[in-house]
């Protein structure tokens, strides 16, 4: 873990495993000038994937206590950090308590506070690249490789009662170790019982292609495992075969993408639509960017983000 120090100056925290890759790591400075956070700087914590508990309590306490650590954004981290440090929180939102993670620490009057935003950002980045109404049209499927924080802000988004009919056929989710997936069969069955689901243990990439053969046309497949990213591979292996006019969202951004280079290649004889994970990592940003500074984001600013960030990636 990296040493933490006392901040001298407003710093928020980025905790996950490779921060130093991210691109956050060199756009954050375009957007606190944007945003007229002159003196704010932001500091990457990398802790080991499934880190012991009292790293996780550590680093929350310390946040907590230093004066000018203002929050942090939690990637990768988001379940075990809440199991192992909740209690040291003094308000935690409904979706941080109802799907045991969070992605965001901040600081208000009441003290420590703790968000789970994935199922606000994960929505707005689907919402950019779903048609309005692709479930109702055409009653596609959805097939989750990964079974952790993002794949359960994913399925809470989609399986929402409150869209009505405009719902995935069936929900079908593949994960390598069963204790997340047992957490996440549980926490579906609260947000939608309705919806036909299925829960699958597929340690070998060949169990998840064999799966993936039978998902339904028009339907979408993510992956939320981190593989391409922070660890090598795809949770799929090269001879998978998509499902014929389906989304495909690799939620990674940088690394290998191994998972959105497997379906680039079937793009033009499977007529699929691509998606890397962009625009999930700008609003997952934004949203918690507002939280730990106590910044209202109108439509104008957050127009303005975009295009700052966008010019960063091209350059």
């Amino acid at each position: 873990m990296n040493l933490l120090s006392k901040a001298t100056q407003p710093t928020m925290y980025f905790i996950g495993v490779s921060t130093g890759k991210s691109s956050i790591m060199r756009l954050f400075p375009r957007w606190a000038q944007a945003l007229g956070l002159k003196e704010a700087v932001i500091k990457g914590i990398d802790l080991k994937i499934h880190d012991d508990p009292q790293v996780y309590r550590d680093v929350v306490q310390f946040i907590k206590d230093d004066e000018l650590s203002l929050g942090a954004l939690v990637t990768t981290h988001k379940i075990d950090l809440y199991h192992a440090a909740k209690d040291l929180f003094d308000y935690l939102d409904p979706y941080a308590q109802m799907f045991g993670e969070l992605s965001s620490i901040s600081k208000k009057n009441s003290g420590l506070v703790g968000y789970a935003k994935d199922p606000i950002t994960s929505g707005l980045a689907m919402e950019a690249f779903i048609p309005p109404y692709f479930w109702q049209d055409y009653w596609g499927e959805v097939f989750l490789l990964g079974a952790g924080g993002s794949a359960i802000a994913i399925s809470s988004y989609l399986l929402n009662k409150m869209k009505g009919a405009n719902i995935p056929s069936k929900l079908i989710v593949g994960n390598r170790s069963q204790p997340r997936l047992t957490q996440i069969e549980k926490i579906v069955k609260k947000i939608n019982p309705d919806v036909p689901a299925e829960f699958h243990l597929t340690p070998d990439p060949l169990q998840a292609d064999a799966i993936l053969r039978r998902v339904k046309p028009y339907s979408l497949i993510v992956n939320a495992t981190g593989l391409g990213k922070d660890r090598p591979g795809s949770p799929l292996t090269d001879a998978c075969e998509f499902p014929e006019r389906s989304l495909v969202w690799e939620l990674n951004y940088r690394g290998e993408l191994d998972f959105m280079h497997q379906a680039l290649k079937q793009k033009e004889t499977k007529n699929l639509h691509v998606e890397d994970g962009w625009i999930y990592f700008l609003h997952g940003w934004t949203q918690v960017i507002a939280e730990v500074f106590h910044l209202q984001l109108n439509a104008e600013v957050l127009s303005k983000l975009e295009r700052s960030a966008n010019d960063f990636r091209q350059n």
